[in-house]
């Protein structure tokens, strides 16, 4: 990844007490901000220079953030533009609208200036890094997963998995600390537009659990949003 001085982060943000709160502490971090206060014109500014990220309040007037990630993720000019959304208590649902839509992350306000900077630095370097290859055998919190060999192993033990099981739990330790849906769960291992609920997504990783026994902890629920495994 470049140095911060040479990263742009877009900010869309309305309230001026926010915007330069952000802005004032990305800087103070190195990084170049572009500042916008609607959404109109930071899909705008997207589009004319891609940002390395974008922070995207969800309460915007006129053009709303979700339809503003909407915009971004469907053209592919800005749909690998990392999006960290900022969002006010008590907003769930928007919270996994946004992430179905492809947003990266997101922060609640009032949200603390150091933890936006090293969420943004974590988000950055996840970008930067190349996706795991499917065959390769990747190693988290003690479980290693073989995807050519279909197997799983804790303490040099195998695990038996259903296929279900093995293709949730790949998907989530590819990216250790990103928190998906259960709606993206569900898209990911079995495609889009198949017949199985997102609730059936719970019962999966309660048997996921259960069978990594101790280290079944790895895998962490995300209340009002869906899981992740752990960074």
């Amino acid at each position: 990844m470049s140095e911060p001085r040479h990263t742009r982060i877009l900010v869309v943000e309305d309230e001026p007490d926010i915007l330069d709160l952000i802005r004032y502490n990305l800087e103070k971090a190195g990084y170049g901000v572009v500042p916008a206060a609607t959404g109109e014109a930071g899909l705008t500014l997207a589009r004319e220079a891609p940002p390395a990220l974008i922070v995207l309040d969800l309460m915007l007037p006129g053009m709303d953030g979700l339809s503003v990630c909407r915009a971004l993720k469907r053209e592919a000019r800005t749909a690998r533009v990392p999006v960290m959304m900022v969002t006010a208590r008590g907003t769930e649902a928007d919270v996994v609208a946004g992430l179905n839509l492809g947003a990266d992350d997101y922060i609640v306000k009032p949200f603390s200036p150091a933890v936006l900077v090293a969420r943004v630095g974590a988000l950055l370097r996840r970008a930067a890094e190349p996706e795991a290859p499917a065959e390769r055998a990747l190693t988290v919190h003690g479980v290693t997963i073989h995807p050519g060999r279909h197997r799983v192993e804790v303490k040099d033990e195998a695990v038996p998995l259903t296929a279900t099981e093995f293709r949730i739990l790949h998907f989530l330790a590819r990216r250790p600390g990103w928190v998906y849906t259960r709606q993206q769960i569900v898209d990911a291992v079995m495609g889009e537009g198949h017949p199985v609920t997102e609730r059936s997504v719970d019962v999966q990783i309660a048997a996921l659990r259960k069978k990594l026994g101790p280290t079944g902890d790895l895998i962490e629920t995300v209340r009002g949003v869906g899981y992740r495994v752990r960074e």
